[in-house]
């Protein structure tokens, strides 16, 4: 079998729509949490782990920091909004303007590395041809 390393942006791609994913769920369960009471919102911060496993260094190019990616390094998360004021009386502090604001925003996050993962794969299709 041949070592390459043809698939190291497309496995980048994929651990990134996960986490999207990911996001999506806890946006979700905010959503319809936003009258339980008490209840804090959640979140999945992965931009900042994803930077974190691709290394800090801005000299080294990106094709390096992918290659040497570790799937390991990089895990998201979710988390409980502690710190998010709220300004009802029942504690719960999801705002459900935001939510929906973040949905969309996580959505077209989403959409974009889906259509970077079928560019990545159209690429590879080209170059077999």
């Amino acid at each position: 079998m041949l070592n390459t390393n043809a698939f190291n942006y497309i496995n980048v791609l994929d651990r990134a729509a996960d986490a999207s994913w990911l996001r999506n769920e806890a946006i979700s369960n905010n959503i319809a949490n936003a009258t339980t009471p008490g209840y804090k919102r959640q979140d999945v911060a992965f931009e900042s782990e994803l930077r974190k496993a691709l290394g800090y260094d801005t000299c080294e190019p990106m094709d390096e920091k992918v290659a040497e990616f570790q799937t390991k390094r990089f895990s998201p998360k979710a988390y409980t909004d502690s710190q998010g004021y709220s300004y009802r009386l029942d504690g719960n502090n999801v705002d459900i303007d935001n939510e929906n604001v973040y949905l969309a925003e996580n959505q077209l996050m989403y959409q974009g590395l889906l259509s970077a993962i079928t560019s990545e794969f159209q690429n590879l299709k080209s170059v077999m041809k």
